[in-house]
């Protein structure tokens, strides 16, 4: 739990450890980069209104560390800063006030998309130059590591594993993010729009990940494969 207020910051680390989590808390960016090092959290609860940096670049760095789950939490509600916080690869977004029933709704759902693969999802997707491989949920396009968001690996993974199929984003928000999100669901948007950055050929005119115009978004490949063999855990 990173914010500058301890009475927040405390509230959320005391509730939370009665939910048999367990919690460590900063006050700053320079002492929850440190912390981040020693505790390596699943998820962290990030203020984005830090003394010494904005939240969005401290969630932006931590991500590229390790993937880590962030849970951007303020009391900035404009649109535009939701979007810019999802851009910078946060998990999900609440706004101050908030309820404690909500906050722990939403550190459970984000949780639980940590659950043990089954042996169905193990299979290593591969579409012509692209693979996505769910065990060590890495993805590689022409040889060359992708590095994507927790999230963008989620979405990517649940559409490629139904190339064809169109799915509207209320859906992709049930399916992916795992519980109803209450917010605007252009989230979808800002996520995929990051995705086909860095697996399409040409983002504004995408082949992999297709809009479909009043509907939502399909994964489509001509030459798409799924290999039968397992990948090695």
């Amino acid at each position: 739990v990173v914010d500058d207020d301890p009475a927040v910051r405390n509230l959320i680390q005391r509730f939370l450890s009665k939910q048999s989590y367990q919690v460590e808390a900063a006050e700053d960016g320079k002492s929850a980069l440190a912390l981040f090092e020693q505790f390596n959290p699943d998820l962290v609860i990030l203020d984005v209104n830090l003394p010494d940096v904005i939240g969005f670049n401290l969630c932006q760095e931590m991500q590229s560390r390790n993937g880590v789950f962030v849970l951007m939490l303020t009391s900035r509600a404009d649109e535009a800063d939701k979007i810019r916080g999802f851009s910078k690869g946060a998990d999900d977004y609440l706004t101050k006030p908030f309820g404690l029933g909500e906050l722990e709704v939403r550190v459970a759902a984000i949780l639980k998309r940590q659950r043990v693969v089954t042996t169905a999802e193990q299979k290593r997707l591969v579409f012509e130059k692209l693979m996505i491989d769910p065990v060590r949920r890495e993805v590689t396009l022409n040889t060359q590591a992708v590095l994507l968001t927790a999230l963008e690996f989620d979405l990517l993974h649940f559409l490629a594993s139904h190339p064809g199929r169109v799915w509207r984003r209320a859906e992709l928000i049930q399916e992916v993010w795992d519980y109803e999100y209450v917010g605007d669901q252009r989230v979808v948007d800002v996520h995929i729009g990051q995705i086909r950055k860095k697996i399409e050929v040409d983002a504004s005119q995408p082949a992999l990940i297709q809009t479909v115009r009043g509907v939502g978004y399909k994964f489509e490949c001509p030459a798409a494969q799924v290999l039968s063999e397992k990948s090695a855990i």
